[in-house]
């Protein structure tokens, strides 16, 4: 199975019977989450009980991208003690985060930590990170193995960057936290992640402002990407 799963779709809080920011991506059985903010970990042990993933990425040490992973570590300390400690990339400051919030058993006891900025491969897949312009440093990752490639923005302002990490990917997700007009430089509307996807095939907007009409956001990419748009909706799962 080829295939990634929305965990979590909106920024900042989740809706009601929503989460933030988390994607499971399948690649012939090995599994790699991609952030894991607040109330995505349950939708992961739907998918993946006892937390048996592979690979952790978290972009960036905001909470709505990393708070669930100190669930994440109590699940794996309790349930799967003789596991071998499953491989977390992390941007700077995620670690500081997780450690805040459950410092007892250490983060790095439970995770086998990587510096996501010098990762080059995780499992399968060849690995590019590009940092992008945010509130804390942000690391866009672009994942590629035989006949897959997908990017993932994290949390991300406008920036040329992000043409480099789109160029000849099958999908590119991206933040779109707002619509119409914005002048955020460090987060973007649907429009701009649309016009920074241009090099990939397929476009997934996420992190939408809790309350946003997405239709809206769709419309609003679509004027600005020739490709297919999506919005990233809970369950959702896209065949790669």
């Amino acid at each position: 199975m080829r295939s990634l799963t929305v965990l979590g779709s909106c920024g900042a809080w989740p809706e009601a019977g929503r989460a933030c920011a988390g994607f499971l991506v399948e690649y012939d059985g090995f599994r790699v989450v991609l952030d894991l903010g607040y109330a995505a970990l349950p939708r992961l042990l739907a998918h993946c009980p006892k937390g048996d993933v592979d690979a952790v990425v978290v972009t960036h040490q905001h909470p709505d991208h990393c708070v669930d992973v100190s669930g994440l570590a109590r699940v794996r300390y309790y349930e799967a003690p003789d596991a071998p400690p499953v491989a977390l990339h992390c941007a700077p400051g995620v670690l500081d985060v997780l450690r805040a919030l459950e410092p007892h058993p250490d983060p790095a006891e439970v995770f086998d930590v990587h510096d996501l900025a010098s990762t080059t491969r995780i499992g399968p897949f060849e690995v590019l990170t590009v940092e992008l312009p945010h509130y804390k440093t942000n690391l866009g990752v672009r994942l590629r193995a035989p006949g897959v490639s997908i990017a993932y923005t994290g949390d991300s302002g406008p920036s040329p960057e992000l043409a480099r990490l789109a160029e000849g990917t099958d999908l590119f997700i991206s933040d779109a936290t707002y619509q119409g007009s914005s002048h955020d430089s460090y987060l973007m509307t649907a429009a701009e992640a649309a016009r920074g996807a241009r090099g990939a095939k397929r476009l997934l907007l996420t992190h939408f402002w809790p309350g946003s009409d997405r239709t809206v956001s769709v419309a609003e990419a679509r004027r600005e990407f020739a490709g297919e748009v999506v919005a990233a909706d809970e369950g959702l799962r896209l065949a790669l």
